[in-house]
Parts: C-alpha cells; structure tokens; sequence
C-alpha cells in the first residue's frame, strides 16, 4: 500500500522460502498488484501450490533464500523494474513484525519473557524493538535452529556473516545471513539467543499436535523448541509467551516429523531378532511384544541373511511404546528369548 501507482501496476518481487511468499501473494490478490515471488528448492510444497492459487507468478530457483534473493534482483527487480521486497529486512516488514509484540504486550501484562523463533531477523528485530520501548525488563530470547545459526554469528561477529545452510525442518529460519537492519536494530535488544536441533524440532512439533491440537511448521514451533529442550532455564518460574509463527506444513513432513519426535520420545523403537522358522516362531515373538504392552507398527522378515542360521528367519520389527520404560523392558524380555542382531532406541 505504500507502492506508488506506478509501481503498484508493475507489481512487486520477493525471495521466499514461503511464508513471506504467501502474505505478498495474498495482499498482492486484494490489491491487485502482480506479484512475483522466487522459492528455493528447500520450499515446501504446500506454499507453493498455494501461492499459485493466489494467483502470483512462481518461479523456482537455487537452493537457499539467498540464490533465490540473488536471481529475484537480477532478473526480475533490474530487468522487470519490480520493486524488490525483502521478507525480514525491509523498513516496512520490521515494523508490521514488532505489531505482534505490541499485541502480546497488551494480552499478557506480566509477561516476563517473549520467545520468538529467528531467521532472517525481521520478526525478532521488530518484537525486540517493540518490547524493549514498552518493557525494557522483558526478557528477549531468540531460537534459531543448530542447521542455520545466523544470527548466532553475527552476534558474535559483530555483523552480519554468511554460514553455511543445512536442510531442516525449520525451512522458513534458513536464512545463511541474517537482514543487516534487522541485525542492526536487534543485536543490542536480545537478551538470549539460542539453537535447536532437528529433535528438538520434531518433540516440539509432536507436543503441539498431541497437547495443544495444533499444526506447526518447523520454523514456527522452534520457540517451543527450545523451552522443552532446557535451552532456556532462565526461564523457569517466569511467565513466558512463545510465538508459533508458521503453520504451513506439508502432510508428509508432518507425517515423519510425528514420527522423528516418537522416536526422540522413546516411544518408537526398532530391532532385529533372530526367530525359529517353524510354526509358531514368529507368533511367539508378537506374544512377547504383546505381554509387554507395545504395539507393532511393521514387521518384516528375511531367510536370506541368515548365513549358518539354518531354520531361523531375521525378523525386523517396528514397534509403538508409551515411553522409554516400556522400551527398555521390551528388549530386556526380548534378550532372554532370542538372539538380537540390533536395536535402535533413543
């Protein structure tokens, strides 16, 4: 809406991984104004199929936000004369970020600390600032995942700095370098920054579907990460609020993610047993499975890799625990009964 007429019939441009894809695509749909966004191939393909249906024109390049913001300002925003709109450093994106903390400012009065998951900077740069003005005692924690920590190193830097970008499940936080004027506005304003792994991610991600009956992107439930993994004691005895800022996720992710935090749970394990191939070799090993109160989820079994084991069969088995306890006394009983060529337990 700032656009002038003339650029607003041009339209505009951005680099995204989806999210910020998806908000221009939107308004961009209101306001007609053209809209064109560059997606790196880590994006999901949930928000690609949406920001199509909204219209924008999509377009697939590189393999992080950064070739993807690279190739969008060369050949579209130089070429085009579209007008180039950063996801997490624009002057305008800051500001409309720092209105959600003005919004759980006003909700929660005696919020002692706000949580806010970080990539390109953008949201925790305009929260921080918001904050900060308003509540200068509120703590400021960042949480940013282990593959991805941009603006771990520019803090420690001084600037920002380029790291290097693994595949997560927090896509919407690969940011390799964090927006110099969010980087500017924040790094005085945070209090304490912190990393997730890819298993806190996933026990992040299956908490909030099993709890709170809600759907999560990884980027969005990393704030949450952070909390259930210890990564933040100080907050013990606070009130805190946590922002759960992205839920666009496609099925299938959602689907490995539920079962990557089951098996961070303890809940899911998987092994290897060597079983007699005569009748019955197999159903007694269910029983056992079954006196211990697990649940099988597959089983499969193989004659050939058996060498000397003439008369047995190796049966792999994946099965479903209430917790790490259930687990344990589920190999322990297997252990007394036969001869265990592997086990995979968290």
């Amino acid at each position: 809406m700032s656009l002038s007429e003339a650029q607003k019939k041009k339209g505009v441009v951005a680099a995204s991984a989806g999210n910020h894809a998806l908000a221009l695509a939107y308004h961009g749909s209101k306001l007609g104004i053209p809209v064109t966004v560059i997606m790196p191939s880590i994006a999901p393909l949930t928000k690609i199929t949406k920001c199509r249906e909204l219209n924008a024109r999509v377009i697939l390049h590189g393999a992080t936000i950064a070739d993807a913001a690279k190739y969008g300002k060369e050949e579209y925003e130089k070429k085009e004369g579209l007008k180039y709109i950063n996801g997490f450093d624009d002057f305008e994106i800051i500001s409309g970020a720092g209105s959600m903390a003005l919004e759980i400012l006003e909700d929660v009065k005696d919020v002692d600390a706000i949580v806010i998951p970080v990539g390109g900077a953008g949201l925790i740069a305009g929260c921080a600032l918001a904050i900060k003005t308003l509540k200068p005692d509120c703590l400021v924690v960042g949480v940013e995942a282990d593959r991805c920590q941009s603006m771990s190193a520019a803090l420690k830097a001084g600037k920002p700095t380029l790291v290097p970008s693994g595949a997560t499940l927090a896509d919407g936080l690969a940011v390799p370098t964090v927006g110099p004027r969010s980087f500017e506005t924040c790094k005085d304003l945070i209090d304490i920054m912190v990393t997730v792994s890819e298993r806190d991610i996933a026990t992040a991600l299956l908490r909030l579907v099993e709890l709170e009956k809600l759907v999560q992107e990884g980027a969005g439930a990393s704030g949450l990460a952070g909390i259930l993994a210890n990564k933040i004691p100080q907050l013990k005895g606070k009130t805190v609020a946590v922002a759960l800022c992205g839920g666009n996720i496609d099925t299938s992710t959602l689907g490995y993610c539920i079962e990557r935090g089951l098996v961070a749970d303890g809940r899911l394990i998987k092994f290897e047993a060597v079983v007699s191939d005569r009748p019955g070799g197999i159903a007694g090993l269910c029983a056992v499975i079954a006196d211990a109160g697990a649940s099988i989820k597959h089983i499969n079994h193989d004659r050939a890799r058996l060498g000397e084991e003439s008369h047995s069969v190796l049966v792999t088995v994946e099965c479903e625990c209430t917790g790490p306890d259930m687990a344990k006394d589920l190999i322990q009983r297997l252990d007394k009964n036969y001869k265990m060529v592997s086990t995979s337990m968290l």
